[in-house]
């Protein structure tokens, strides 16, 4: 299916499936093209971002990261999806949101408009991918996959496990994985970490994949450990996008060497699509880090392989 109109299909477009000509060079920018509106009916997912760095213990800057991977995903949306081999919009329909608006001046409620957004959205049927932003904002969102879903499996790329022990009321990107553990919305016995390369002595439940197993065992065996860990349940994933090297990925806050490549995250997750996946985001990325966007351009290959695994639910 295609739409009639030719260029800037993110405001002109009609419908939220099928493709219209673009330049990608060129145009208003969304993600993969997709039409921006506040109308969420009829969508699959919804793309939205969180413009929140207030969080961090390094470099600031996520904040500009949803912009950036918008920008990064301009060529993805010009071919059929490789190596799917199908055009993920014959079949899933996706608007772009925009982005969750803020007032990050009063940190004190950012949580809770975070929690406001993801609800309103999930409560009319639409599954969410979301851009950081800082890491922290994935405890809201997960607060409100909650909601609806119960305790979520989730499936955690990242440097870091992001379970350090929190000051109490703090708002910190090291620290909101022990709090939703203890609060009840993970579900640890399902839980995962993939490419963690920083030590912290309580797990806190999770089952870990260090990058250095990953390096020594295979993307096969990650696959497979990821499955059998996760099983039926609900799943949710986070991609921290410092799971991938800073020679893959230098454009963000807290970069770790020693990570995964760029080809070894993709191909992991495209085996995890016989998942129940009910959401996902994508964090961390700052442009003013990045060279020649190789961070966004991997972060928006993240988040379109995982629309892809939907669409190929439904095809």
């Amino acid at each position: 299916m295609t739409n009639e109109v030719k260029g800037d299909q993110a405001i002109r477009g009609g419908a939220l499936t099928g493709r219209a000509p673009e330049m990608t060079y060129a145009g208003v920018l969304s993600f993969l093209r997709r039409k921006y509106s506040k109308d969420v009916s009829g969508a699959h997912v919804v793309v939205s971002g969180v413009p929140y760095d207030g969080s961090v213990s390094n470099r600031s800057g996520c904040r500009l990261g949803p912009q950036a991977i918008r920008a990064a995903s301009v060529q993805l949306a010009e071919l059929k999806a490789f190596p799917f081999d199908f055009d993920p919009f014959d079949h899933l329909a996706v608007v772009d949101f925009g982005d969750c608006y803020l007032t990050p001046q009063t940190q004190s409620s950012v949580p809770a408009a975070i929690v406001a957004h993801a609800e309103s959205i999930i409560a009319q049927g639409a599954k969410m991918l979301t851009f950081g932003g800082d890491h922290f904002v994935t405890y809201p969102l997960l607060k409100a996959h909650a909601a609806k879903y119960g305790p979520v499996a989730l499936v955690q790329f990242d440097a870091h496990s992001d379970t350090w022990e929190e000051q109490q009321g703090q708002l910190d990107h090291g620290t909101m994985f022990a709090r939703g553990v203890d609060e009840g919305i993970i579900d640890t016995e399902y839980s995962i970490q993939i490419g963690i390369r920083t030590q912290n002595d309580d797990p806190h439940g999770f089952k870990i994949q260090t990058a250095p197993w990953i390096h020594r065992n295979g993307v096969d065996a990650s696959i497979e450990g990821i499955l059998n860990r996760v099983k039926d349940r609900p799943a949710y994933i986070t991609f921290d996008i410092d799971c991938l090297d800073p020679a893959f990925a230098p454009g963000t806050g807290t970069p770790v060497a020693g990570g995964l490549a760029s080809w070894q995250a993709l191909e992991i997750l495209r085996g995890l699509g016989s998942l129940d996946l009910i959401g996902m985001d994508v964090v961390e990325v700052a442009p003013a880090y990045d060279h020649s966007e190789i961070t966004a351009i991997a972060a928006a290959t993240v988040a379109h392989d995982w629309l892809c695994l939907l669409a190929q639910k439904i095809r």
